[in-house]
């Protein structure tokens, strides 16, 4: 007598269940003013809005902090992920379900304010003797494809471009947006005027979050919505201010 194969397809059934019941999990990296680790506790712009939009929603995922290149690996690899802060590219647009966005946000060089002469133009900018950036990411990338051959890209870390730069062992860099240079001018104690905006946006987007293809689409609208709630009510502009600095030129 063949043995039934109802068990057996049961089991498998049952082991679906519970693959798909796997609860969500939220990463990030460090990112500021964004996401980031201060006093052992994780906070940043972007971290209190997904935690307003969960106290909304009614969810409890866990956040974890991973390192820069094990947040997108995790992402793509790991179901029922979510990724905040994310830049919204061509690129990366079929790869995840999107929520936002948070804030637009742009990327330029900096220098001293010292340098003389000041670089104004992008053929100067091409043309520079360095220009030091983080050694992985969407920023150096984005940088190659622009047709900079004068890459430095030594920096673990983006407090290191600062260093680097006071040191004068750079005389430009380019890692953060204009909010993040304020952060990290506030952080290292870097005195107003020590740093000088140069006049080019070599990038601009949103900031969204972004969700595993694999996630339910009646949960990516419920945060939605509760974005354009925070949004409606106030609280996102609120909470993006908090985060605001204008430390530099």
């Amino acid at each position: 007598m063949k043995p039934s194969i109802f068990p057996l397809a049961l089991l498998c059934l049952l082991s679906g269940a519970l693959a798909r019941a796997e609860p969500y999990r939220v990463v990030t990296e460090e990112w500021a003013p964004y996401n980031y680790r201060e006093n052992g506790q994780l906070t940043g712009m972007a971290t209190e809005v997904v935690r307003a939009i969960m106290a909304l929603t009614g969810d409890d995922f866990e956040i974890v902090l991973l390192p820069s290149m094990r947040t997108v690996h995790t992402l793509q690899n790991r179901p029922g992920t979510l990724m905040y802060s994310i830049f919204r590219t061509p690129e990366r647009e079929p790869l995840y379900k999107w929520v936002g966005p948070i804030v637009e946000e742009s990327i330029h060089p900096y220098q001293l304010a010292s340098a003389s002469p000041p670089i104004t133009s992008l053929e100067r900018l091409l043309n520079a003797p360095r220009i030091t950036t983080r050694h992985a990411g969407l920023v150096p990338n984005m940088l190659q494809s622009l047709g900079f051959d004068n890459l430095d890209r030594s920096a673990a870390e983006s407090h290191q471009l600062y260093r680097m730069l006071l040191a004068g062992r750079t005389e430009i860099i380019v890692g953060d947006t204009d909010a993040g240079v304020a952060y990290y001018s506030r952080q290292l104690n870097i005195a107003p005027g020590t740093l000088r905006r140069i006049p080019i946006e070599l990038f601009r987007s949103s900031l969204y979050i972004a969700f595993s293809r694999d996630s339910d689409d009646a949960l990516v609208a419920a945060w939605a919505e509760a974005l354009e709630q925070l949004r409606r009510s106030g609280e996102l502009e609120r909470i993006r201010r908090r985060y605001e600095g204008a430390d530099v030129q």
